[in-house]
């Protein structure tokens, strides 16, 4: 196992040095800069003279060649130096450990959810294979799959302000200091993007459980007279979690860099809300470290979903 995981570390470390590469070029390549945007440059509000213009770059590093701002920023990064937000002033390092607790808990709501209500679905229509319950339920599913998380996000604040006058909270409320603000924030969200989940944990579970029933084991298990809730549960679901752990694995690392939308929907003070308004502003050095964030967080969620292989399926033992 700590071979597998050196390996495994030891991967991750070009995989993160590509992504920062990647971002740093496509901050350089994307038109305009954050002086652009408030100079008259840009057509922003204030007109600089060349030589201002040329000074406020030269004292934000932006004149210095690219080279040189890439290594500036890894080096700073690996410091723990995240740098500060053009526009607020804020440490970027301060503004992701206030906002980051909101985003992750959205997202892990989404996937238990995800997982309450799209396991059973998936079990019950496998083990009632082309009956009405099973179409019934596909068809939820399916419809539940192609609607957008964020239109859902919309009804769901619609109806909720049109019949409840329902505002959200406009600041942030940790679960640890006051649960009841902390669901109003976080519930609604969550909600969006679980329905979405489920849908897709439901599909794939139908087809595992389905693909696992047809095994010589499940049959032994039924001949030996176990009850047929034993068989399915402890026999067939946990043999057939390997390709659920991977699509909660990859949904987890989604959630937590695709609910912009959602949280832009809601108004959550979270990291999504944060890049909208970062892209939105210019601000080169908060997207590049919210980007390279989700980055880091995907690659590490990749990493515990490989190994807890391993841990569900004893078959598999890593050298």
């Amino acid at each position: 196992m700590r071979k597998y995981l050196a390996q495994r570390l030891l991967i991750a470390i070009p995989t993160i040095l590509g992504v920062t590469l990647l971002i740093f070029i496509a901050m350089r390549v994307l038109p305009g800069d954050p002086l652009s945007a408030i100079s008259g440059e840009g057509g922003g509000t204030y007109v600089l003279s060349q030589e201002q213009l040329r000074a406020a770059r030269a004292s934000l590093g932006l004149d210095r060649p690219y080279v040189v701002q890439y290594l500036d920023w890894v080096r700073d990064v690996l410091r723990g130096d995240l740098g500060k937000s053009f526009w607020r002033g804020e440490p970027i390092r301060e503004l992701i450990l206030r906002r980051a607790p909101i985003t992750g808990q959205i997202a892990l709501m989404a996937v238990i959810l995800s997982w309450v209500i799209g396991l059973p679905v998936g079990v019950i229509g496998a083990l009632w294979r082309n009956s009405w319950t099973d179409y019934v339920f596909r068809l939820v599913v399916t419809l539940f799959m192609a609607i957008p998380s964020f239109w859902v996000a919309l009804m769901i604040v619609l109806s909720l302000v049109l019949t409840l006058t329902w505002r959200p909270p406009l600041t942030i409320a940790y679960l640890w200091d006051d649960p009841l603000r902390n669901l109003q924030i976080t519930a609604g969200p969550a909600l969006a993007l679980g329905v979405a989940l489920a849908a897709m944990m439901a599909r794939i579970t139908r087809s595992s459980v389905l693909e696992v029933l047809g095994e010589d084991y499940v049959r032994t298990a039924r001949a030996k007279g176990l009850r047929e809730r034993i068989v399915v549960w402890r026999h067939a679901l946990v043999n057939a979690m390997l390709p659920i752990l991977t699509v909660t694995g990859t949904a987890l690392g989604a959630l937590l860099g695709g609910s912009v939308a959602v949280e832009r929907a809601f108004g959550v003070p979270g990291l999504g809300l944060a890049l909208v308004f970062a892209v939105a502003e210019r601000d080169w050095m908060l997207i590049q470290n919210l980007v390279l964030l989700y980055g880091v967080v995907f690659v590490l969620i990749n990493l515990v979903v490989d190994v807890s292989y391993g841990w569900v399926d004893p078959r598999i033992r890593y050298q």
